[in-house]
């Protein structure tokens, strides 16, 4: 199995603790990850900073996606009109199996062996490049990110740049391997640059196919929206004969006004620009220009399932900016692979759980801290650590094993009342005698041994208020005394 298979492997749930432990001992991948972030983040700042209403613009960014969410069958379905009117051919593809049906399919009815493609997550998410090469169709990433990923074998760490985890030198060893065999090429950006642009050439002059995402659909004018940076994107999208778009539900938004206040917040908060060098805008076809025959695949592949969730569903706003990776402590230490998802760090962790269930994405939820810098740099306003902590919870009661349920079970007894939130106490002060060291319990017995691996537990205090207050005023005002750190608020027994 290859490094690429192994990383975007399904039907097995992913261990996020022992990824983070294996990507915290690569000491280049740490390197890597710390400049690129640090860079990432000094020049968003400095771009939003130039906006004095960005507080303003978010919250209408996020009354926006909301709105769009709350009517997304009458957005979608005016969508479709309007694209269908100015001759694009329309596709709802359910999951990732029927997106990537489509897209061989119109490959395979233009006879198509070779197609070139954008940056999109969205065909990175439904494995498309591995579904469209078992059909005997070859697809050629152009970002040069991207293309360097490919080159490698290896799957994408970044929203916005896939390749950060590799240095200039190790590109250059790649290069050497793959499109620069036999040739002395440095590891200056330039030369790497032009090594990328004279393999592309051919490849674009030749392609019989090109396949987009799409950053913003336009329900008002049926177009698709995407930004790039490199204008590879403009010769996938001008000169192959056939054009395919495979588009997220929930990046349509009404109007190209909506449109608008988007453009301002994404390239700020994504590549910290105040626009994206390219901004294409694809609606329909064009006799004498561009392609003949144009393909919109709208995916589901889990959308719903999550806009059901009255919380979760704050997901679905994301702009895919990327601002939340280059601020978790977590992510810019352990990389994007380690989340075993196309869509790393916070937004990851509470999106990819939706989107593929619970069941192999259990501990991605526990993946991420609640510091709150997230939630802090989202363009669209989402809660991340507020929706991490409900997902948490629906992990707990969804995934967790039967001893662990009966353990915590027991807990919310004993915390129901106060009388057995005491009893509680001083057996708990009994038991951790043998255990305490230096003033903490640092390692608890089996089957609580996990628990401890990470985090040290302070020991169940000597006297409790209530009993200071029970012993200084009397058992008899025990019961009026007022409610101590941390004791519940049960009923009392009687």
């Amino acid at each position: 199995m290859s490094r690429r298979q192994r990383r975007v492997s399904r039907g097995r749930p992913h261990d996020f603790p022992a990824a983070a432990r294996e990507a915290l001992e690569d000491e280049q991948l740490r390197a890597n990850m710390h400049r690129a972030t640090r860079t990432i983040r000094a020049r968003r700042a400095a771009a939003v900073a130039e906006l004095p209403d960005f507080e303003e613009l978010r919250e209408q960014a996020r009354r926006l996606k909301d709105d769009a969410l709350d009517r997304l069958d009458e957005v979608l379905a005016q969508f479709e009109a309007a694209a269908t009117a100015a001759g694009a051919q329309v596709h709802h593809a359910a999951d990732a199996a029927a997106a990537c049906a489509f897209v061989a399919g119109i490959a395979a009815d233009h006879g198509v062996t070779e197609l070139v493609k954008m940056k999109s997550l969205a065909t990175d998410e439904i494995c498309l490049d591995a579904a469209l090469a078992e059909a005997g169709v070859d697809a050629v990433e152009t970002d040069l990110a991207e293309l360097i990923v490919q080159l490698a074998g290896d799957t994408a760490s970044h929203i916005l740049v896939p390749a950060v985890h590799y240095s200039r030198g190790q590109i250059r060893d790649i290069f050497r391997r793959t499109i620069a065999r036999g040739r002395d090429v440095s590891d200056d950006p330039n030369e790497l640059a032009e090594v990328s642009r004279l393999y592309l050439r051919e490849r674009f002059l030749r392609a019989g196919m090109g396949v987009t995402g799409g950053n913003v659909a336009v329900a008002e004018t049926g177009t698709v929206c995407v930004l790039e940076n490199e204008g590879n994107g403009r010769m996938v999208t001008t000169l192959p004969p056939v054009l395919v778009s495979v588009v997220g539900i929930e990046k349509v938004v009404p109007s190209l006004d909506d449109l608008g206040l988007l453009l301002r917040l994404l390239p700020r908060s994504a590549t910290g620009e105040r626009m994206s060098s390219y901004v294409s805008l694809l609606t329909g076809v064009t006799p004498g220009d561009g392609p003949r025959e144009y393909h919109i695949v709208l995916l589901d592949n889990g959308r719903r399932n999550a806009l059901a969730d009255p919380v979760g569903r704050q997901a679905l706003r994301c702009i895919r900016c990327s601002a939340c990776l280059n601020v978790c402590p977590v992510y810019t230490r352990v990389g994007g692979h380690a989340y075993g998802s196309i869509y790393p760090g916070p937004i990851g962790a509470i999106l990819t759980p939706q989107l593929w269930g619970m069941e192999e994405h259990a501990k991605l939820p526990f993946a991420s801290t609640l510091c709150g810098a997230c939630a802090e740099v989202c363009p669209v306003g989402i809660d991340i650590p507020g929706v991490l902590l409900h997902l948490r919870a629906r992990a707990v009661r969804e995934q967790a094993p039967a001893p662990e349920k009966a353990v915590f079970g027991a807990a919310a007894w004993a915390f129901g009342s106060p009388r057995r939130f005491a009893a509680a106490q001083r057996a708990g002060r009994a038991a951790e005698l043998p255990l305490v060291r230096g003033g903490l319990v640092r390692t608890l017995p089996p089957p609580l041994a996990g628990w401890s691996e990470g985090r040290d537990l302070r020991p169940v205090a000597r006297e409790t208020f209530r009993e200071w207050w029970s012993r200084e005023r009397g058992p008899q005002d025990a019961a009026s005394a007022p409610r101590g750190a941390g004791e519940p608020r049960g009923e009392e027994t009687p």
